[in-house]
């Protein structure tokens, strides 16, 4: 869907709602989709997250059509397009590498669609306007592809697949191709084309930052199976599991053993202190006695000279690598009794507009996480 001008006479199509229920695709023995079930709703910008061969694309395919799936059934909100072919699905796609014409010019590839759809010249012309207007390209109408930046081609990319009035855009990690300073000032404009449009929009990615800084919400996929579905903060503080705590950003693992638990909060005993957090999944009350492991992000420590009762551990700073707005520390941990615990664990610490801890290298500190910064993962 692009945006119209007032008095525009062609049809918009509403936003839909996308449903999978039991989707499954295999190829031979390797089931890349088992049974995802998601609902993605109206107007929602939701990203597939999850290391290569989550099954990410394998299911952005099957929701374009390219791609059929063994078992399950795909929903535009109450029309069943399971079977439906590409062309008839309405969806607008972009793709990893832009699929542009070369010999082409800008106008020509942002119209190509309507071309198919034997659309008259000057409706043509009028989308084709529009589109480009919607990603800041007016005026390259006549350029050639060879011509344009890389964020340029993408935003032609985005401007065909808005162009024909889809019912969702798809959008296969059309960022992957850039630097890292163009990726992050695209991100920006992905999110409000898709906000101005309206449109329901599903984004595969494996770049975390991309998916907690665009994405209304964000299914984290691996071995083809949804982990955890949720908001980019329920994400981010609160991973149900390892696999999603340990895949989104950077997190400390400390293991111990149930010491008390009620909904919502348990205190776990560690080899290097006592700590209270919050459970992963609140529902799932962990009994005394049972193994469990703590997720402590490197933001959420702070050192200080003297100690609490709980939630925090002694040691020493080690190595320390600057990096101007952030500095990372190596916490080499000591036991509760103060003597080296072996194998002697080190903790990741980020300290943000760091200034003169640095120069405390080498000597006694506590570092501290508040109850809130520490999830309570089920042990093994």
């Amino acid at each position: 869907m692009v945006l119209t001008r007032p008095g525009a006479r062609h049809h918009i199509p509403a936003m839909i709602a996308v449903r999978m229920e039991n989707l499954t695709k295999r190829f031979g023995a390797v089931a890349a989709l088992n049974g995802i079930n998601l609902t993605v709703e109206r107007g929602e910008l939701f990203f597939l997250l999850g290391p290569s061969g989550a099954g990410k694309t394998t299911l952005l395919r099957c929701l374009a059509g390219l791609t059929m799936p063994d078992e399950g059934k795909i929903w535009f909100g109450n029309e069943d397009v399971t079977r439906l072919e590409p062309h008839l699905r309405q969806t607008g796609m972009v793709f990893q590498n832009y699929a542009l014409w070369p010999h082409l010019s800008v106008a020509d590839n942002v119209g190509f669609g309507l071309k198919q759809q034997r659309r008259a010249k000057e409706e043509i012309a009028q989308r084709v306007g529009e589109a480009l207007a919607s990603v800041r390209l007016t005026g390259q109408e006549d350029a050639r592809i060879h011509q344009l930046s890389g964020g340029q081609q993408q935003r032609v990319a985005m401007a065909r697949a808005l162009v024909t009035q889809p019912r969702c855009l798809l959008l296969d990690e059309p960022l992957s191709n850039l630097d890292a300073r163009l990726r992050q000032e695209l991100r920006a404009e992905i999110r409000r084309i898709c906000r101005e449009s309206g449109l329901t929009t599903i984004y595969v990615t494996h770049d975390q930052k991309e998916a907690l800084s665009l994405g209304d919400r964000i299914a984290v996929l691996a071995e083809g199976r949804v982990r955890q579905v949720g908001a980019p903060r329920e994400i981010y503080r609160r991973p149900r599991d390892r696999f999603v705590a340990d895949f989104i950003g950077e997190t400390n693992f400390i293991e111990g053993e149930v010491v008390q638990a009620e909904a919502g909060a348990a205190w776990v005993r560690t080899a290097a202190g006592d700590f209270q957090g919050v459970l992963a999944d609140p529902a799932a009350v962990p009994a005394a006695g049972a193994k469990a492991v703590l997720s402590i992000r490197p933001e959420a420590w702070r050192f200080f000279d003297e100690p609490a009762e709980e939630n925090m551990l002694s040691g020493r700073i080690g190595e320390v690598t600057y990096f101007g707005e952030v500095a990372h520390y190596e916490f080499e941990i000591q036991g509760r009794d103060g003597q080296a615990l072996t194998p002697a664990p080190r903790l990741r610490i980020c300290e943000i507009n760091p200034r003169s801890w640095e120069g405390r290298k080498n000597k006694n500190l506590f570092a501290y996480a508040d109850p809130d910064d520490v999830v309570v993962l089920p042990g093994a």
